[in-house]
């Protein structure tokens, strides 16, 4: 994003106000309709969902990462990438007014542990 658009959320001056916060609890709500939305995604019992945003000047931008856990057999890679695909979405029509020039990139799953599969994590991390 620009920089004046990183300047303005990290100011709290963005038009349509709060944008890390209002895109912190999209991200989360949309961790919870995951099976909604991706066909054979199960529904599960999610008992935590964590998102968080990292401002990052070199970009100018923000990481944003989400965590996921439940008490099910299966995993919840989906349900935290969707929070995070959610979440940056948000961020976007958020600040649109300021930059409609953003790029959301890069979004993969870094870390699971548990399901069918069993664990894994990233290499690149």
């Amino acid at each position: 994003m620009s920089q004046t658009c990183f300047s303005a959320i990290q100011a709290g001056d963005a038009p349509k106000g709060d944008v890390l916060g209002t895109a912190r609890i999209a991200g989360i709500m949309g961790a919870k309709q995951t099976s909604n939305l991706i066909p054979m995604c199960h529904p599960l019992p999610i008992k935590k969902v964590n998102v968080t945003f990292q401002a990052d000047e070199t970009l100018p931008g923000y990481r944003i990462e989400a965590s996921v856990t439940t008490k099910s057999e299966t995993g919840v890679e989906m349900e935290a990438l969707t929070a995070v695909s959610i979440a940056a979405l948000t961020l976007y029509d958020m600040a649109k007014a300021l930059d409609k020039d953003m790029t959301i990139s890069d979004i993969q799953l870094l870390k699971k542990t548990g399901g069918k599969s069993g664990d894994y994590t990233r290499k690149s991390l």
